[in-house]
């Protein structure tokens, strides 16, 4: 027996060893791995691309959950006799990096408003691959075996370059367009967003109702009515048939008398309030559409910073916030007021990183065709090309891409993919080099999602990189949290670049969170580092606790008991393997069994057909807990113990007949085998460091053939 067996086992000083080892085989990379096994895949590939993880910080919880499933997969398909191909990478996160570095920035007493932007990209990519680097050393850490050398990062040149050709392609094909619209504006950070960019959150907001000439009006925000000279009802209201489109009267308003015009529009609720309502087209989406409807003039009120301009006259240069307050006391002054509602309940945007609310805004901006992509995406779930696991999930992805807006992609940051359109003279073109002398390129860059929407495109090189042929991949497994950030783009771009989708499998975790089943964020104090839980308790015994238990879509409660209890798991089979190995390591794995053994080696058999058909299924946490409930409750507790008696002992030897020892001995031996492989995928680190110690083992356990 291995003298290591000697000692409890160690994941500390046998971890890093180990993968180390693995790298240095080069079986992450399916083109390395051993002739006779190259042979024996006959051509079968198994390809998933990683979620490229944002390259600004550490990993939490939530990336070790999609690195412990998709390591499973992958491991369980290349023992499968499959050339399994994980491909590894990076996001470059666009604004939510620059989001990250901007408060390092405040920490610093710096700002990016007045740096160079050249200078101030060059420090986030400092920041951002010094990042990276430390989370690709985390993810090695979780035992990822993904092949490193075709690791990609979404600022790569020649993903940079396919990124900005599909731009191009779009536009010539007329699926993106610049214009003039309402766009979600974060004051704060200084750019648009788009809508899975904000979020609704619903606050009591006092709800004003101001006389407004003859008229009631009601607004919980007054500190946009400056530039309020429309008055529009629904044209079947009778309430108000003796106003006529067009009509004109005159109204005391905020800073004055005003000339008020009639709009007769549909889009009016006649049994919202009064039915009748201003319009202020710059800052509201529904009232930007009536006054394009109507050819009414737009007038921007408050800044880019969430001031108001010039037209609010004295309360010039004041915060939206600071001046509602004052204006609705000065319209009070003036008997505008007619009443004041405190518990209106009102649904207000913010932006999901800052929380500032969102302005409208209308400004020139790329947007992408959303109709046609989304009607290609609908189809392909309708023929059943693409399938969600779990299956709630295609009614979440028919509602989004059936009721979906146009995307806006322009963001007005430098960190990030910038956009190949060029102008000249009123006249844009789209170009990756510049079309000549004279054209000035647009300074806005990417929406990130742009170029991730397209990641198993990029990685794979699709249609003339190396791994052309990997395309499309086998399996997208992501968070639910990004179906439609992320999963509904690639879908749309595979479908538009590739004539395919990308993946026919959709499999969708939920969140991670802490103990108590509370969403994980730092100023809750309670984000659970999972590098501090593998330091503690070994990355085997965290990646049990996170597939036991879990299944597809369901948030998970991490709880350190339950990886504590996991290590005590990686221990027993620590032991089991000492015991088989001291009592049984000259045994004949081959030899004849008995039929009372023949049966417990089926049993075993059928966990193995179970497990087997729930991993192809991706049921994984259901094989997992298959396979643990049989080591520990079937072989250790039982099958162990009632083999004691048979093998005999220095105070007891054993009175059984040669030939039922030495099949019990054969079983052991076999069991312990097969337990190890069913184990790998699971907890690789521990199954690994046995499996060298077994007399049968030639090739490491990561290219062993999966049990039949």
């Amino acid at each position: 027996m291995d003298s290591k067996f000697l000692k409890p086992y160690d994941p500390a000083s046998t971890e890093g060893r180990i993968y180390e080892a693995w790298e240095k085989s080069g079986y992450f990379n399916p083109d390395n791995l051993p002739a006779d096994l190259l042979a024996q895949t006959e051509g079968k590939t198994f390809t998933i691309v990683m979620p490229p993880p944002n390259a600004n910080g550490n990993l939490h919880a939530g990336h070790a959950l999609f690195v412990t499933l998709q390591d499973i997969i992958t491991r369980f398909k290349r023992m499968r006799g499959y050339r399994a191909l994980w491909i590894p990478g990076a996001d470059h996160a666009g604004f939510e990096t620059q989001v990250v570095y901007e408060k390092q920035l405040e920490k610093e007493g710096r700002s990016r408003f007045g740096m160079d932007p050249k200078a101030l990209y060059e420090e986030i990519l400092a920041f951002t691959l010094a990042n990276k680097a430390n989370m690709v050393g985390q993810i090695r850490a979780l035992g990822a075996s993904c092949d490193w050398s075709r690791e990609k990062f979404t600022l790569d040149p020649d993903l940079v370059k396919k990124t900005q050709e599909t731009f191009v392609k779009m536009f010539g094909d007329g699926l993106v367009y610049r214009g003039a619209r309402t766009v979600n504006w974060c004051p704060k950070h200084q750019t648009s967003l788009s809508d899975v960019e904000t979020e609704s959150v619903e606050e009591s907001t006092p709800f004003y109702t101001f006389k407004y000439g003859p008229f009631e009006i009601g607004t919980v925000r007054p500190e946009t009515k400056f530039g309020d000279k429309y008055v529009v009802m629904h044209p079947d209201d009778k309430r108000y048939s003796k106003w006529k489109h067009g009509d004109t009267l005159e109204v005391e308003w905020i800073n004055g008398p005003i000339t008020a015009t009639v709009i007769k529009d549909n889009a009016a609720d006649m049994e919202f309030g009064t039915g009748v309502m201003t319009i202020t087209p710059w800052h509201s989406q529904i009232d930007f559409e009536i006054a394009k409807r109507h050819s009414l003039p737009m007038e921007q009120i408050i800044d880019w910073r969430g001031k108001l301009l010039p037209i609010a006259q004295e309360f010039a240069g004041v915060s939206i916030k600071d001046a509602r307050a004052k204006i609705v006391e000065k319209l009070a002054a003036k008997g505008l007021l007619v009443k004041t509602d405190e518990t209106y309940k009102n649904v207000v945007k913010k932006c999901y990183k800052c929380s500032a609310m969102i302005e409208p805004q209308v400004k020139d901006q790329w947007f992408v065709k959303m109709a046609p992509l989304a009607s290609m995406a609908v189809t392909a779930v309708n023929k059943g090309d693409v399938r969600f696991i779990p299956e709630y999930e295609e009614k979440i992805f028919r509602h989004w891409m059936e009721d979906t807006h146009d995307w806006n992609i322009s963001r007005q940051i430098v960190w990030g993919i910038p956009i190949p359109a060029w102008h000249k003279d009123g006249e844009w073109k789209a170009s990756v080099e510049r079309p000549g002398e004279g054209w000035t390129q647009d300074g806005d860059t990417f929406d990130t999602w742009f170029s991730s929407g397209q990641w198993p495109l990029l990685v794979t090189g699709y249609p003339n990189g190396k791994d052309a042929g990997y395309y499309p991949t086998d399996l997208m497994e992501t968070g639910r949290d990004i179906l439609f950030f992320w999963v509904a783009r690639m879908i749309i771009f595979g479908l538009y670049l590739a004539d395919s989708v990308p993946f026919p499998t959709v499999y969708l975790h939920g969140l991670v969170n802490d103990a108590n089943g509370k969403k994980m964020s730092k100023s809750k104090g309670n984000v659970i580092n999972p590098l501090t839980l593998t330091d503690m308790y070994g990355t085997d015994a965290l990646r049990m606790a996170l597939v036991v238990g879990n299944t597809p879509g369901t948030d998970l409660a991490l709880r350190e008991d339950k990886v504590k209890g996991y290590k005590h798991f990686a221990n027993k089979l620590w032991n089991i393997a000492r015991f088989v190995l001291e009592n049984v390591g000259d045994a004949d794995v081959n030899g004849t069994l008995t039929e009372a053994d023949a049966k417990l080696e089926k049993e075993l058999a059928d966990v193995v057909a179970s497990a087997t058909a729930n991993i192809e299924g991706y049921r994984v946490y259901l094989a997992a807990e298959s396979i643990y409930h049989y080591v520990w409750d079937r072989f250790a507790a039982e099958i162990l113990e009632e083999s004691k008696p048979i093998l005999g002992t220095h105070d007891a030897p054993s009175s059984f007949p040669a030939d039922v020892v030495a099949s019990r001995k054969s079983l052991l031996m076999r069991n312990l085998t097969t337990c190890l492989k069913l184990l790998h995928p699971f907890m690789p680190f521990v199954t690994e460091e046995i499996w060298a110690s077994l007399s049968s083992s030639k090739n490491p356990l990561i290219i062993e053939k999966w049990p039949t």
